[in-house]
């Protein structure tokens, strides 16, 4: 378990990681993936539900989370179970992000994704047989069908989780926010839980496949409740919520947060929009 503070990811990495990245953490990390995505898949001939392919996935989770060697702490574990039913939102940062979601989630949910992860082997075929929800955030009018799915699934009582930001950070900071988790908590009349991880970009950026062990905190604030809020408050929910996340995301990161202007423009993602 790495002692190394959280700070800037080196530019080369050390030849230590890149070769310890090389030779064991990136096969491990394939190896874990291909094992774990094989046994889901028998699963889910024998069950309906998704349980024990849910427990698979936080073995794999966890699996990774210690091949990536990286300690990782949570902050606000109690907002955890203050609601059965919440749309639990977080930045995205990393490939890990989804490893340390699961390894630390201590409850059955779904998640909402891009609609081309499902073409990956493995965890394609694991997402589509488990009943995770995808979304086409390329197609407006598909769009809108997908989360009227993630929605029923909010009001049969399943948890569900997502990334609002629809894609990876480049450069360590939180992008715009879609309206997405906004539109399926009012919709459903359930709240939102903001998350913060941080740390997961330093670990595995976006395009490169080295590890750099650092530790990795995930924030976990107040639920913010939708009773009351009508679709016509879809923006402002979001943009609640996008403020959230930046505040815990900042609190923790050696990032400084960027000017608030740049943060208002959340506001400008159209209501039909994920």
């Amino acid at each position: 378990m790495t002692r190394r503070p959280l700070g800037p990811r080196p530019n080369p990495l050390p030849l230590a990681n890149r070769l310890l990245s090389f030779f064991v953490q990136a096969p491990a990390f394939f190896a874990a993936t291909a094992f774990f995505g094989s046994l889901s898949l028998l699963a889910s001939l024998f069950e309906k539900n998704g349980r024990m392919q849910h427990r698979i996935a936080q073995a794999w989770a966890r699996t990774s989370v210690w091949v990536s060697g990286c300690p990782v702490t949570v902050l606000g574990r109690e907002n955890l179970v203050r609601h059965p039913v919440a749309v639990y939102a977080c930045n995205h940062l990393s490939y890990m992000d989804t490893p340390v979601i699961f390894s630390s989630l201590p409850f059955q949910f779904r998640i909402v994704a891009r609609h081309d992860l499902w073409k990956l082997p493995f965890i394609g075929w694991h997402l589509r047989r488990s009943g995770q929800v995808p979304v086409n955030v390329d197609n407006p009018r598909a769009s809108i069908s997908s989360l009227s799915s993630a929605v029923k699934t909010l009001k049969s009582g399943m948890p569900l989780f997502i990334f609002p930001e629809g894609g990876r950070s480049e450069d360590g900071h939180l992008a715009p926010f879609l309206n997405g988790p906004a539109f399926m908590a009012i919709r459903a009349q359930v709240p939102i839980v903001p998350m913060a991880l941080i740390g997961t970009h330093e670990l595995l950026p976006i395009h490169t496949g080295q590890f750099y062990p650092v530790p990795i905190t995930l924030a976990i604030g107040e639920p913010i409740e939708t009773t009351g809020y009508s679709m016509r408050q879809v923006d402002e929910l979001t943009t609640r919520l996008s403020n959230e996340i930046c505040r815990l995301y900042y609190a923790h990161s050696y990032l400084e947060s960027p000017a608030q202007p740049s943060l208002e423009a959340i506001t400008e993602v159209p209501e039909n929009a994920v």
